[in-house]
């Protein structure tokens, strides 16, 4: 059974697809890449029988008629997170709390970053939308750096491109070469759902339906936290 996903979601895919075959369902074949990458895979018409991407994602390809829109299932709620690049090589570890106090905080730390990483994903648009927002796009533009598709921002820490990192927690926990500040502060948060969803070419949507509950199941639910990924 083949699977595609966004990276920001594919180690935890990757151990929930694991328990999943050893509770006896069909053996997941998950492949990872950037969500716009994968989505275009899918209208192009490659097969698949699971897609698992931010659920605004997913809705757009239920009205192109690409994944069952009744089958559509939120798995993860994923915080943004601030890392910071450091000379260890121990992995990174979850930081309780928040980076900042406050949305001042943050706007004083990309002022002052030389420069700023960010995701091709949800986190990286909604990022963006919000330094427009602030009027600080013209501000930090050329500070700006966008990993590139596959390339997590823990990466861009760790190699000494940027000097502050913005990106889902989950990518940056376990990472080397990264400490991670903490989440956004409330008045700034942001969060995606990711989702999972039937493809409508899957030859085994029973099947895949599945396990899809059982990503869904109480039996998931330390996996996902294991990962720093919230509920949905």
């Amino acid at each position: 059974m083949r699977a595609i996903s966004s990276m920001a979601t594919r180690q935890v895919l990757a151990d929930l697809a694991e328990a999943a075959a050893g509770a006896g369902l069909p053996l997941l074949q998950l492949e990872s890449e950037g969500g716009v990458n994968a989505a275009q895979r899918l209208t192009a018409g490659e097969p698949f029988d699971l897609v698992f991407l931010a659920e605004d994602a997913l809705q757009r390809l239920a009205a192109e008629g690409h994944v069952d829109p009744a089958t559509i299932a939120p798995i993860v709620l994923s915080e943004v997170a601030v890392g910071v690049p450091t000379r260890s090589a121990d992995a990174a570890t979850r930081s309780e709390g928040t980076a900042f106090a406050n949305a001042d905080e943050l706007r004083s730390a990309l002022r002052t970053a030389s420069r700023i990483g960010y995701s091709t994903g949800p986190s990286g648009t909604e990022l963006l939308r919000m330094i427009d927002h602030w009027g600080m796009t013209d501000e930090v533009r050329d500070r700006l750096v966008q990993a590139r598709p596959g390339v997590p921002v823990a990466r861009l820490l760790a190699e000494g491109e940027v000097d502050l990192g913005l990106q889902q927690l989950s990518e940056l926990v376990g990472q080397p070469g990264v400490r991670i500040l903490g989440v956004l502060p409330a008045d700034c948060a942001i969060s995606t759902v990711f989702a999972g969803a039937v493809a409508t070419s899957s030859s085994d949507a029973a099947g895949a339906a599945e396990v899809l509950a059982f990503f869904r199941s109480d039996l998931a639910a330390s996996i996902k936290s294991s990962h720093s990924f919230g509920a949905p």
